[in-house]
């Protein structure tokens, strides 16, 4: 059930991996009744067409080693203009509860007593994979699918990710933020008993005009990041990825009309 805007209201929004027509319909609700903006870099500016006149949009974004804003002052953006008695939707790309810092945001108005809600969005990994022409899970191929990321928070305490335990013969491994990690990464899945030739896609700017979808196995992995190094790409490894070469004589669908919400 939809939320109506109340005096101090916060929306935490998926805004899905970049094409503004994958927002959810409750998404793009929150953004037209808003007041406030606060967006990321990989949440599709073209969504912002569709505040109301006189809404405030503040750019927020965090790419590595480059960040607009702190977590901190993310925060306290967020309390301060629902304590002032607006609206705020919080807009994030892909899904804001995966690697998207929603739990962080949302501590941070629980402990302001601030009404909010998250509303979900197309997460990377499955936006890649439609992109791609393939299905994460495949009977025969593939039962189970790990979320995981290649990068690393620097204040985190605890140890570093197991690669040896996701190196699960028959699963497909998505790993988010990897791509300047990539090479390392595949040596480690190999290590821990993945073949060098397990395929592999990485795909940048998932749904988007400029995508991008590169090939290669766990033993060009290095090369195949490296190019893709600095965009917004999500990497796929496991068999399901293979299914990929049977498309690449097809061309792309044509573009639904009316496609913007």
């Amino acid at each position: 059930m939809f939320h109506p805007p109340v005096p101090g209201y916060v929306w935490i929004v998926g805004a899905g991996p970049g094409a503004a027509d994958l927002i959810t319909v409750r998404g793009l609700k929150a953004l037209q009744q808003a007041e406030v903006v606060l967006h990321d870099d990989l949440a599709g500016r073209e969504l912002l067409a569709h505040c109301r006149p006189g809404t405030e949009c503040l750019y927020v974004g965090k790419r590595a080693g480059n960040h607009s804003a702190t977590q901190h002052e993310i925060n306290w953006l967020l309390v301060a203009h629902a304590r002032a008695g607006r609206g705020v939707v919080r807009l994030k790309g892909g899904d804001p509860s995966l690697f998207g810092r929603s739990g962080e945001e949302t501590d941070a108005l629980r402990r302001a007593g601030i009404p909010h809600e998250i509303i979900p969005g197309v997460t990377a990994a499955c936006a890649s994979a439609a992109a791609a022409g393939i299905s994460l899970t495949q009977r025969g191929v593939a039962s189970t699918a790990i979320f995981t990321t290649g990068h690393e928070c620097a204040e985190k305490s605890s140890r570093s990710v197991a690669w040896e335990a996701l190196a699960q013969p028959g699963a497909t491994l998505c790993v988010y933020m990897g791509t300047r990690r990539f090479g390392e990464i595949a040596r480690k899945l190999q290590a821990s008993g993945l073949a060098a030739d397990l395929p592999v896609l990485i795909v940048s700017h998932a749904s988007r005009p400029n995508q991008v979808i590169r090939t290669g196995t766990l033993e060009t992995a290095a090369a195949l990041a490296a190019d893709a190094e600095d965009t917004p790409s999500l990497i796929i490894v496991g068999e399901v990825a293979a299914q990929n070469r049977a498309l690449l004589a097809y061309s792309r669908p044509p573009a639904l009309a009316h496609a913007a919400p």
